[in-house]
């Protein structure tokens, strides 16, 4: 039996209810409109890269903050949250080169060139070599001659007083700053490029996946069937 002027995507459905029929319209359209899924990295990768890059969101503007007052408490706290922020993304980095290191990463999008592809490499591989070396160094500084406190949960080792080591590292530390900004406005400027005018989905690789109401209604339909 067929109900007149009842109609889905496909033509005439018998015995189904509007309910149905909307799902079946939603998953014959998801299935010939879906796109191609995009290669992403780990959650766990995911997790890591956001979680460095919120710290250092908060180690950067420590230490400028900290500038801006006289030798004392409150010049001293800020620092000390600078140093503990500086620990935390030196470890976070440890933890996503042993990552990376057990897991390979999402390739590249093909319409990006040979050069494209070695500067992207190139600027991640200097970003995880300037964050490791600059924690060291901090940690050469305040460590020197007295112990470091991490939010003053735990009291770090230091090291006995060596004027010479401190120095050098003061010179690394605020030459690798700038470093850093260069490295962090090229990365963050890419990304910028590659979502607002390339817009390929290069950004998705470092996002959870999407659920589309498309996608949900298809699932629904799969579920009651």
């Amino acid at each position: 039996m067929f109900l007149p002027g009842l109609t889905s995507c496909n033509g005439y459905i018998g015995l189904r209810t509007l309910k149905s029929i909307g799902y079946a319209c939603a998953h014959n359209t998801y299935k010939s409109q879906a796109p191609m899924s995009i290669p992403r990295y780990h959650g766990v990768a995911q997790a890591l890269h956001w979680l460095t890059a919120g710290a250092l969101c908060l180690l950067l503007p420590f230490v400028w903050v900290a500038e801006n007052f006289p030798p004392g408490p409150i010049r001293t706290l800020w620092y000390l949250a600078h140093e503990s922020m500086g620990i935390s993304v030196f470890l976070l980095v440890l933890m996503r080169l042993t990552w990376r290191w057990r897991h390979k990463t999402p390739p590249y999008p093909g319409h990006m060139g040979t050069v494209q592809r070695w500067v992207a490499r190139l600027n991640h591989g200097l970003l995880y070599a300037v964050l490791l070396v600059m924690p060291v160094t901090g940690y050469m500084m305040a460590g020197n001659g007295q112990r470091v406190p991490w939010f003053r949960l735990v009291n770090l080792p230091g090291f006995p007083h060596n004027e010479a080591l401190g120095i050098a590292a003061d010179n690394i530390h605020v030459a690798g700053q700038f470093v850093l900004y260069s490295l962090i406005i090229l990365h963050v400027g890419a990304t910028v490029w590659h979502v607002a005018v390339r817009r390929d989905g290069l950004l998705e690789r470092m996002l959870p996946e999407q659920r589309t109401g498309q996608n949900m209604a298809a699932q629904a339909f799969d579920e009651e069937r």
